[in-house]
């Protein structure tokens, strides 16, 4: 038997495989077609303080090897998540993982506090790093920005918190020492690259926001890169994410540092590509000649 759990910081998981924000809806949306009790977690859109409406249209468009998005966080707020989503993700057989961005840094204190006081939530993630709304990108791109928000939210939460980082910086690692320092249990790495697709005949940006978040297979030699080195300078328990469809894709982001992942775009087109994952993952880990999953987080060699 290969033992599957996970531990990131305070939160324990039951195998490393996640679904991620913005990807899986509030989860309501993917019940025809995935057994969420064999995931690790699910982490629902992100929730915002008031509501928005997100950017004009059109918000996405494929790309090779990817896809950009500029959705812009449209949701209902954080007082519509609590009393009409949270009711229906309490009752699945599997983590909640709570998302929330802020347009400042009261937005996230105010959000944290109220969630930390609701049943059935197992961990808030921290959107430090949305490129598609104005300010929201800036609380990740500074060390001490990242701090003051990680640092404030942990003092009115008291779930176990996950801070996602932008790989839209120079060097990553700082700023992710900052959010370990402040008190994250762990980091998520990372969310998308900001990309441009335009129609050079109409001479015109695809997307109404002109640029949008890259995301999908394209990504992934790059977020692989930025987990292993966060990794090898931080002792922290690493959330990977970026181009994860396959059992092959979690496998390396394992090796190369991170303790669990989190499958995104996948999910548009193979919403089942999860669960497969997870149902993999035992022969492949057994593979490395290893009875966990904990065995084979950052044994790189190199």
């Amino acid at each position: 038997m290969i033992d599957l759990s996970v531990r990131l910081g305070r939160l324990s998981l039951k195998n490393p495989i996640l679904v991620a924000s913005g990807t899986f809806g509030y989860a309501r949306e993917m019940a025809g077609a995935v057994d969420f009790s064999r995931l690790g977690g699910v982490v629902p859109k992100t929730v915002t303080r008031h509501p928005r409406a997100g950017n004009a249209p059109p918000r996405t468009v494929e790309t090779p090897s990817g896809m950009l998005n500029a959705i812009g966080l449209d949701n209902d707020g954080i007082e519509y998540f609590i009393r009409h989503h949270l009711p229906y993700l309490r009752t699945l057989p599997t983590s909640i993982i709570a998302n929330i961005a802020g347009e400042n840094e009261d937005d996230f204190v105010d959000m944290a506090a109220l969630l930390g006081r609701e049943t059935g939530i197992a961990a808030v993630e921290l959107n430090l790093s949305c490129p598609n709304v104005a300010g929201g990108i800036d609380f990740a791109i500074e060390p001490e920005a990242t701090r003051r928000v990680v640092q404030r939210v942990r003092a009115v939460c008291p779930l176990p918190i996950l801070a996602k980082l932008t790989p839209n910086v120079t060097n990553i690692v700082p700023i992710a020492r900052a959010a370990v320092e402040a008190g994250a249990d762990a980091l998520s790495l990372v969310n998308t690259f900001v990309g441009l697709a335009l129609d050079w005949r109409r001479r015109r940006p695809i997307l109404g926001n002109v640029t949008g978040g890259l995301s999908g297979p394209a990504i992934k030699p790059l977020a692989l890169r930025i987990v292993h080195q966060v990794a090898r300078q931080l002792n922290v328990p690493i959330v990977g994410i970026g181009g994860i469809a396959t059992v092959d894709d979690a496998m390396e982001f394992l090796v190369a540092g991170a303790s669990a992942v989190q499958m995104g775009t996948v999910n548009f087109y193979d919403p089942t590509a999860s669960m497969r994952t997870v149902d993999r993952l035992p022969e492949a880990v057994a593979h490395l000649g290893a009875s966990s999953v904990r065995e084979i987080v950052g044994t790189l060699q190199t």
